[in-house]
Order: structure tokens, then C-alpha cells, then sequence
């Protein structure tokens, strides 16, 4: 005769690791990485460099849920937090990257308040969203073994929103005020684009729609209800730039960038060497 089986419980030996959100409750400034090679071994050596927080990129690196896993696991042991970059504001996209665990995750190109609730919506299970539950199966409950999870998503998960069009800073307002929205990143390159001005991202006009969206967030306080601030630092505003100017959350390069800086100036030297 069969015996029924006790329940199994598994906890780690390892202490909590601080959530995003109560590092920049903490007056914490972030420090990140775009990687979008999609190699684990990149995102190992990221993460053990001290990088707070890695953003895995799959609208634009060429990796999907499968590859954005391996990666996951080697930034987070090396100690380092991850944030998934969805390719769009769509619910298949956010659910299977949820799924995986992720400590952030970010939509790109929102424009309007409506997205930026629907955005919200995909992240939270019903009624307060539209998210598939299998959280007693999935990696984000560790598979089912962590029994408090649903007490702590709210508080584990990061959401940010880009805005990276003039479009979304004249919306910027409706934005911020959308609950569960925590942090409006700004994309300097497509904020660029917006404005017809691709080849020529330093210009005056762009730089004062980027004061626009930045005066906006700054204003808004995340203490009652607003968004946290985040950026990516480019040839024309330095990652200490954005520091100084208030941002919460600051991308200093992709893992590819730093890459072909590196290759380049190791065959420049070879070249150059009598």
C-alpha cells in the first residue's frame, strides 16, 4: 500500500538578494549592460565585473526565450540582477519571458498611457491583468518550490517602459501615471529618429525633448507614485552625465560595443607596433 507523500519544501542557504525596486528605494544609483551577442560566457564576465544589472536584449540581439535562459543563469551566478527586453508590447512576449524569472523587464517603443497599461496588464496575474497562471510550473516560482511567491511578485519585478519617440514624451504625463509602471527608460537613438534626425543625435532639438522627458520623470517622485529614471549613455552624453543629472538607472554600453572597442584598438596596437 502506497504511503502519501509529505510535502517538500526547499529553501536556499543563500540570503534574499535586494529587489531593483528596493535598491533605488534605497537611493541606490544602477549601474547596467545592454547584451545582445547572447553569449553566456559575456554575460558571466559582465555580471562578475560588478555590473548591478544586465539587460538581455531580445528586440534586437538575435536570441529568444531558449538563449535569453542560458543567460539568465550565468548573470545570476555571478551575483548580478537581469532585466528581459520584450521585442513588443504584446501578452505572448511578456508571459514567456515572465515565465523564466526575470528581475525587470522592459517594453519598448510606448507611446501612449494605453500601452503603458497594457504593458502593466501583461505582468499582473487576474484580476488585477491578463497573465497565463502555470506559476506552480514555471522558473519564475522556482518551478513551484517557492510557496511565497505570489506575496513577493509585485515587489520582485521591475517594469519599464522606453520612450523612444516624440510621440511618447508628449505622452510622457499619461505615462508616468499609470500604476505599476516603476521606471520610463529614454532612448536617445530612436528619440533621435523621431525627430528626423538620425545622423544627428546631439542636436539641440534632440537634447531639449531628452530635458523634456527627464524634468518629467525627475518631477513625478516614485515615492508617490511616479517612475524611476533610466538612460543610455552615448558618444554626446557621458554615463557620469546622466548620473550627475539625476538618473536612477544608467546603461553605460552593449556587450558587442565594448567588443569590437576592444578588438579594434588590440589591432590598431598590433599594426602600429614597430
Amino acid at each position: 500500500m502506497a504511503t502519501p507523500t509529505a510535502s517538500i519544501r526547499v529553501s536556499s542557504s543563500l540570503p534574499p538578494k535586494k529587489s531593483l525596486k528596493s535598491c533605488l528605494r534605497d537611493g541606490e544609483t544602477l549601474y547596467g549592460l545592454f547584451l545582445l551577442s547572447f553569449s553566456p560566457e559575456m554575460a558571466e564576465i559582465a555580471a562578475l565585473a560588478g555590473y548591478d544589472f544586465i539587460i538581455v536584449d531580445m528586440e534586437h540581439g538575435p536570441g529568444g526565450i531558449r538563449e535569453a535562459l542560458t543567460c539568465m543563469r550565468a548573470i545570476e551566478a555571478a551575483g548580478a540582477a537581469v532585466v528581459l527586453r520584450v521585442p513588443d508590447i504584446c501578452p505572448t512576449w511578456t508571459k514567456k519571458a515572465l515565465d523564466l524569472g526575470p528581475d525587470g523587464i522592459m517594453f519598448p517603443m510606448t507611446e501612449t498611457g494605453k500601452a503603458a497599461t497594457d504593458a502593466v496588464s501583461y505582468c499582473r496575474y487576474r484580476p488585477e491583468g491578463v497573465r497565463g497562471c502555470a506559476y506552480t510550473v514555471v522558473r519564475d516560482s522556482k518551478f513551484g518550490f517557492d510557496e511565497g511567491y505570489l506575496g513577493k511578485l509585485t515587489e520582485k519585478l521591475l517594469i519599464m517602459c522606453q520612450i523612444e519617440s516624440e510621440k511618447g514624451v508628449n505622452n510622457i504625463k499619461d505615462i508616468i501615471r499609470v500604476d505599476g509602471m516603476d521606471c520610463v527608460m529614454i532612448g536617445p537613438r530612436d528619440l533621435s529618429a523621431s525627430l528626423g534626425l538620425l545622423h544627428d543625435p546631439g542636436n539641440h532639438k534632440v537634447k531639449e525633448t531628452m530635458k523634456r522627458a527627464e524634468w518629467a520623470v525627475l518631477a513625478s517622485n516614485p515615492a508617490n507614485g511616479g517612475a524611476y529614471l533610466a538612460g543610455m549613455a552615448t558618444a554626446h552624453d557621458k554615463a557620469a552625465d546622466l548620473r550627475s543629472r539625476g538618473y536612477h538607472m544608467v546603461l553605460g554600453a552593449a556587450d558587442i560595443s565594448l567588443f569590437k572597442q576592444a578588438v579594434v584598438e588590440d589591432v590598431k596596437r598590433f599594426r602600429l607596433a614597430p
